[in-house]
């Protein structure tokens, strides 16, 4: 068996170590007041005295006279004020500590929201900022606001945390310090006022610190801690290529739907990945019959879908009719061996009468193994800002009228020359052509109407709803069932046309794209052609920032920028996006206040600058479907002017050798013209200095004019060698 190291996991650790990222220490708690900031002080302090630069950056010491002896002899930064309704909030002060720079910042309570206005929405993403820049951080944390954790907490303490941070995040930190103490300790210190004063402290022991609960917060904050212990170390054995005991290639498939509880699976998905050390994916099939699903169910799959993003999986959406078939394909062209799924609630009368997608996946899982999750919630799903479409259109029900009634004048004047039988098959034409142009709704209102005008104009007694053929029950209960089924096909065609009609169309413009993006190798034309296209399909303004070669300072474009010229502001997060190489502004958790989304522009080997777009809707880039294309767009206009100036690099490199090439040539000709004319004048000199040569005079002045020519030549040469030269380096 092969234990030599994988050269991959090697390579990431070595990249890893040798990056300028900053080290993170979250020093980790069950529950406020066991000691956290005491402890991250005390170690600042030791680090102080080692000669470490330490600098505070905002601690909360809640008026603990224990805690605030400790801030003796650290710098603080002063905290900055942001106005928020009329009034001016604390936060701390993100520019002036990247300004300091200091090797060591104290971050305290990292879960902490910044008021409306901050560059990030959260604190962690600020230590994140220091980290990328080389700054180490110490920080606090409780387990209440991890994120993967959150439903446990709720159902433990009956209190939603509303603050939280990513799993992601807290995983890549190079220290956990678990910080504990006894329940009857911690009792003790909250009805000491050290936790919280006055009425608050009564208040909290009734609540949220009752013994009960702070025994399960001090487990799963152990359980937290040691998860981390786990995954280090996994990564020290896979570094190490011991492959004893641990399973290796974990992979598991998480299936969604549209329904706001789906979070809670995700974060119970997260827990089991995490334990496992495990890839997992989040996967939401799209049915084709429903692909006209209204705006809310959209904004719910694609808040899950990022949600899960942030929670460290990857995510993809399938389109099938058959949910549970679409599944098992794409696990096993994957070769994934578990699907997780939410556990279902109250089984529909459909359900019972045809069987569940459960027993579905059930019977068609194979060798993969299936397991349900409770996904059953008592809170409220949480409220969108989308307005759901209307689930039929009276439009629709019109035209049925009129295309039933339609019907009838035609069966009426077919009626003495045609079976009732074949009077039926008119009326089935009109309910195709519903269905096909409204759907499968309004081709059952459109059915319901045939039977209703068959039966009062051609089923005796005329004009009367009344049927005396009790054979006619059967007649109507056929049509209806035929109707049904030929409306229900027609919607699914109809559904299937409208899905490959928009992908035809998204290929269409990217094929677009990249056909206009090769007509030209000049970057300033090839970000023309981008912004084109950009307000073309997405209907709304965008500019494109640069830095300028001769002062490497980022400037937007005016001359393509679609018609808008960024406000001062809006260039400091387009700088902030080209500097960190993520996306920011509306709709994002960074530079959330901003009126556009910047997203950098990513070639294969540098970011060649920066776009910024306004959308009229900030939700407008939260459906996958759009940003993907915004992805593509981006990616592919990246690499063509990736490619355009490593074009323009090229043919500089190539004039410059062609012009070393000359200069080489030249100042060899004229070396080996000095060198003759040298010889020639050394020659005549030598010559004349002989006694015969001095009497013979003709030969004396043939020697002196050849001397004098040779030294003009020489002289011209010198003249116009320079003159050469300065025109090569002007070309």
């Amino acid at each position: 068996m092969d234990k030599r190291p994988d050269p991959d996991k090697l390579l990431k650790q070595v990249q890893a170590e040798n990056s300028k990222r900053g080290r993170l220490k979250i020093f980790f708690g069950a529950v406020a007041g066991v000691g956290k900031t005491y402890a991250m002080l005390e170690d600042a302090g030791h680090r102080k005295k080692e000669g470490v630069d330490v600098v505070i950056g905002i601690v909360e010491t809640h008026k603990r006279p224990e805690t605030e002896v400790l801030l003796e002899g650290l710098e603080i930064i002063p905290l900055k004020s942001v106005s928020y309704r009329n009034i001016e909030v604390k936060e701390f002060d993100l520019e002036a500590a990247l300004k300091r720079r200091p090797a060591l910042i104290l971050v305290d309570e990292l879960a902490h929201s910044n008021a409306p206005g901050s560059r990030h929405a959260k604190r962690w993403q600020d230590v994140e900022e220091l980290l990328d820049v080389g700054i180490n951080v110490y920080t606090t944390l409780n387990v209440q606001h991890c994120e993967s954790v959150n439903d446990i907490v709720a159902q433990i303490t009956k209190v939603i945390v509303r603050e939280t941070v990513p799993d992601t995040f807290v995983e890549r930190a190079d220290e956990i310090e678990l910080i504990d103490i006894p329940t009857e300790e911690l009792l003790k210190r909250l009805k000491e006022g050290k936790v919280y004063l006055g009425d608050q402290a009564e208040l909290a022991t009734l609540n949220f610190f009752r013994f009960g609960n702070l025994i399960a917060l001090r487990q799963l904050a152990l359980k937290y801690t040691s998860r981390s212990v786990d995954t280090r170390l996994r990564l020290f054995k896979d570094v190490h290529a011991i492959s004893t005991v641990w399973k290796v290639g974990e992979h598991f498939l998480v299936c969604i739907s549209s329904n706001p509880r789906a979070a809670k699976i995700i974060r119970a998905a997260k827990q089991i990945a995490s334990d496992l050390g495990a890839q997992w994916t989040v996967v939401y099939v799209e049915r084709p019959s429903a692909f006209e699903q209204n705006a809310k169910d959209k904004g719910q799959v694609a808040e899950m879908l990022h949600f899960a993003e942030k929670m460290g999986a990857s995510t993809v959406t399938l389109s099938g009719e058959d949910v549970a078939e679409t599944l098992i394909s794409y696990a096993r062209s994957k070769n994934i061996s578990r699907i997780i799924i939410g556990k279902p609630g109250k089984p529909s009368l459909r359900e019972i009468l045809f069987g569940s997608f459960i027993d579905k996946l059930t019977r068609k899982c194979g060798e993969i193994d299936l397991y349900l999750i409770s996904g059953e919630s008592k809170e409220e799903p949480p409220q969108t800002q989308y307005v759901p479409t209307k689930s039929f259109s009276w439009k629709g029900v019109l035209w049925a009228v009129l295309i039933i009634g339609l019907c009838t004048v035609v069966d009426k004047l077919l009626f003495a020359h045609l079976a009732l039988a074949n009077l039926i098959m008119v009326y089935l034409l009109g309910v195709v052509w519903l269905a096909f142009r409204y759907g499968q709704f309004i081709s059952i209102v459109g059915m319901f109407l045939s039977i209703a005008f068959f039966d009062f104009f051609f089923i005796p007694p005329f004009y009367s709803f009344s049927i005396m053929d009790e054979e006619h029950f059967v007649t109507f209960g056929v049509m209806l069932i035929v109707g049904l089924i030929i409306g229900s096909l027609t919607g699914r065609l109809r559904q299937q046309t409208i899905e490959l009609r928009l992908r035809e169309e998204n290929t269409r413009v990217l094929y677009s794209l990249s056909r206009d993006l090769a007509k030209s190798s000049r970057p300033d034309e090839l970000f023309q052609i981008f912004l084109s296209h950009i307000q073309d399909f997405f209907k709304c303004p965008a500019v494109i920032f640069v830095v300028n070669p001769t002062n490497k300072v980022l400037t937007v474009l005016t001359a393509i920028s679609s018609g808008r010229e960024p406000a001062s502001k809006e260039q400091v997060v387009a700088v902030w996006v080209y500097e960190h190489c993520k996306i920011a502004g509306k709709g994002t958790d960074t530079f959330s206040g901003s009126e556009g989304l910047y997203v950098p522009l990513i070639g294969s080997h540098e970011i060649v600058g920066v776009l910024g777009i306004f959308p009229s809707n900030e939700k407008q880039f939260i459906s996958p479907d759009n940003f993907h294309i915004l992805e593509m767009f981006v990616s592919q206009t990246a690499l063509a002017v990736e490619g355009a100036h490593l074009a323009e690099a090229n043919i500089r490199a190539e004039s410059e050798l062609a012009k070393a090439r000359i200069r080489s040539m030249i100042l060899d000709t004229a070396t080996y013209d000095v060198k003759g004319a040298l010889n020639t004048i050394s020659k005549a000199a030598s010559e004349l200095a002989k006694q015969e040569i001095v009497i013979d005079e003709a030969k004396r002045n043939s020697l002196i004019k050849e001397i004098i020519g040779q030294t003009k030549q020489l002289d011209n040469l010198a003249v116009e060698l320079p003159k050469v030269i300065d025109e090569l380096k002007q070309s």
